[in-house]
């Protein structure tokens, strides 16, 4: 039986190599290397792991590790992805509800994460809405537009 670690770098090392685009691949593909997973244990490695989806074409995506360091690199990556694939943004008091397309709601809230601001305090995604929690209203309201701006460009 492999340990966390061990089952955690095996998926790295598929994702590295093959196109999964869904946790049902990965988990088929764990266990036809003989790893008895559920599907559960690969969304909490998948989120301890940090992976985003790119998309690939034709409405396709894979899994991928983020490969981002600089406060550079962030700037320009969070940039990209909201003229990419951020819809909407709306508040309300000091939440913010973030629409973007279906599969981007992950890379986007990692992204934000990453940041490490301390007007937010966190994010929450599902495929395609990220909850985030500004530490004041004011702060939600300068976020929203600071947001707003990156979605145009």
């Amino acid at each position: 039986m492999l340990s966390k670690e061990q089952r955690q770098r095996l998926i790295q090392d598929i994702i590295t190599r093959e196109s999964i685009s869904t946790q049902a691949e990965l988990v088929e593909r764990l266990r036809a290397d003989g790893i008895a997973v559920t599907q559960a244990t690969v969304s909490r490695d998948i989120n301890e792991l940090r992976l985003v989806r790119l998309p690939v074409g034709k409405g396709r995506h894979r899994y991928a590790l983020a490969h981002v360091q600089s406060e550079l690199d962030l700037s320009d990556e969070i940039a990209r992805l909201f003229q990419n694939f951020v819809h909407d943004i709306d508040h309300g008091e000091n939440i913010l509800v973030i629409n973007t397309a279906e599969g981007h709601a992950s890379g986007v809230a990692l992204i934000l994460d990453r940041l490490r601001r301390d007007d937010i305090v966190g994010t929450l995604a599902g495929e395609n809405t990220i909850l985030l929690v500004a530490r004041t209203t004011a702060d939600a309201e300068a976020l929203v537009e600071e947001l707003h701006e990156l979605m145009m460009g």
